[in-house]
């Protein structure tokens, strides 16, 4: 499956973070500013979201180890190590966490009007944070 080969969980962890550098690159008048933030923030979560869809295709429910491990070496002189894997519960959260990013997004446009950009900018790295 094309799945099996690609970085899934760690692009879908690092996905809101470069949204949220997208966003502070944005440059315009404070109109454009915000329709453009705005348009980055939904984008970014909402791929976000896919992604996380994409984990659940081929997640075996009933192995109680972590799937979609990934692991590299950071300092292998030091023995520390990047590894991050996801279980049935982790996965589900990561689900609801994804889902209601852009949901609470596309709410509160309506009803912040001032410092767009830090605001979803904010909630871009909470999301990241959360996940």
């Amino acid at each position: 499956m094309i799945t099996d080969d690609l970085p899934l969980l760690s692009l879908t962890l690092v996905l809101p973070l470069l949204g949220a550098l997208f966003v502070l690159f944005i440059r315009g008048t404070e109109e454009v500013m915000a329709r453009n933030a705005w348009a980055v923030g939904l984008l970014s979560s909402g791929a976000t979201f896919l992604m996380t869809l994409l984990l659940c295709v081929g997640f075996d429910p009933t192995l109680s180890d972590f799937q979609r491990v990934e692991h590299a070496q950071w300092l292998p002189n030091l023995n520390i190590y990047y590894q991050v894997g996801i279980d049935g519960i982790s996965l589900s959260l990561m689900l609801l966490t994804t889902l209601l990013v852009p949901i609470a997004l596309l709410v509160s446009s309506r009803t912040i009007k001032t410092k767009i950009r830090t605001y979803v900018m904010a909630f871009l790295v909470l999301e990241t944070m959360m996940l």
